[in-house]
């Protein structure tokens, strides 16, 4: 029997700055990465290109920006910057820096962020931050507004600098490309407890409907529809709700009924998640936006992208829901460690800036590492 998670032993410790404390213990279990996934037969004929379901956040994933704190492109890329640098408090009482390179795993086991230690700090680059100020500059630039083209109100945003960048990461639409030149069937949605779903599909609307991307102007040749109704999912003691235009889906009718709607959208669309219930479980994998996996499932695979994912269950923001068996209703929650780069994508946003086929070969290494898991499995 294969074990999802076997290659994802890294641990991170990061955390948010999240409160942790008088937390229940995990649903998951110990945390350990070795918690076996049951299979369903492995046929040598396994369709290589089945549906991929990708569920993708918005903020500080394919948004530089942050509606719901007010933060602009700059901002939100120095906040992004706090997360991903790490020090210590030394025996003196100050902060001590680590490592002159940013990344998503501490680079030993007692680095923490900057951000777990202070909060959210304006101005980051230009003071602690210091240091960083390269990156920033760097990555701002690669986000810049195509020079001598007109800016697109949905598609383009001014940064507090006063420069024009683009809204949704270029690498983003690579990934469109990308999909369908593979002849893959995918769907895409968006997922983020925000609110900036009803711009992010218009701005998907006029890129793939009507060309309207400086750079992917080819982007209505792929023959993608927009559902333009935001979606909500909503949780409770009592269960999970989705609801989007006439849909109503319940974990009342059991779990089987929402991972089969989830399976069968098509194009692009969005919910809503639930701030406040992850908020009320502390913000840990309890509860997280519900990501249900079926393992026995050959034909449909579901991938969460966020950057609020991390391996530490009491600070992370996808519960994951496995089920038990096939075509069964009854699930169990993963540890995010278990998934990692199998049906769980940390984003590291400045590789996403930085490089164009960043999510597509992120998406790829998920479909490998998910398929090895199966064979595995039935070997």
């Amino acid at each position: 029997m294969a074990e999802f998670g076997e290659n994802s032993g890294r641990q991170a410790e990061e955390h948010d700055g999240t409160n942790s404390r008088n937390v229940p213990e995990p649903l998951c279990g110990t945390g350990d990465s070795s918690v076996t996934v049951p299979r369903g037969p492995w046929s040598s004929h396994h369709e290589q290109r089945k549906k991929v379901v990708l569920h993708v956040d918005l903020n500080n994933t394919i948004l530089v920006s942050d509606a719901v704190t007010g933060q602009g492109t700059v901002a939100a890329l120095e906040y992004f910057l706090t997360t991903v640098t790490w020090g210590k408090m030394n025996k003196h009482g100050t902060w001590e820096w680590l490592s002159d390179s940013p990344s998503l795993l501490p680079p030993c086991n007692d680095a923490v962020s900057y951000y777990s230690q202070f909060g959210r700090i304006p101005g980051f680059t230009s003071t602690a931050g210091r240091r960083f100020r390269g990156i920033l500059e760097e990555h701002l630039h690669l986000l810049r507004w195509p020079d001598g083209v007109k800016g697109d109100r949905e598609l383009a945003v001014k940064g507090e600098d006063g420069q024009l960048y683009h809204w949704i990461l270029p690498s983003f639409f690579q990934l469109l490309k990308d999909l369908a030149q593979e002849g893959r069937d995918f769907a895409i949605l968006f997922r983020t407890f925000g609110s900036d779903l009803p711009r992010v599909l218009r701005a998907m609307f006029k890129a793939v409907d009507e060309g309207a991307h400086p750079l992917f102007p080819d982007l209505p040749d792929l023959k993608l529809s927009v559902n333009m109704t935001a979606g909500k999912i909503r949780c409770s003691k009592r269960g999970i709700v989705l609801s989007r235009a006439e849909d109503r889906v319940s974990t009342r009718d059991g779990e089987r009924g929402l991972y089969q709607y989830l399976s069968s959208v098509e194009g692009l669309g969005g919910f809503q998640d639930h701030f406040d219930w992850w908020a009320s479980n502390t913000f840990s994998i309890r509860g997280g936006k519900p990501l249900w996996v079926d393992p026995f499932d050959q034909n449909v695979q579901h991938i969460f992208i966020d950057d609020n994912i991390r391996q530490n269950d009491e600070d992370t923001i996808v519960q994951p829901k496995v089920f038990l068996d096939p075509d069964g209703a009854e699930t169990r929650t993963a540890c995010t460690s278990e998934l990692y780069d199998i049906t769980l994508v940390q984003t590291d946003l400045l590789r996403a800036i930085s490089d164009p086929s960043y999510f597509t070969q992120r998406v790829h290494i998920c479909l490998e590492n998910y398929d090895r898991n199966l064979q595995q499995g039935a070997g």
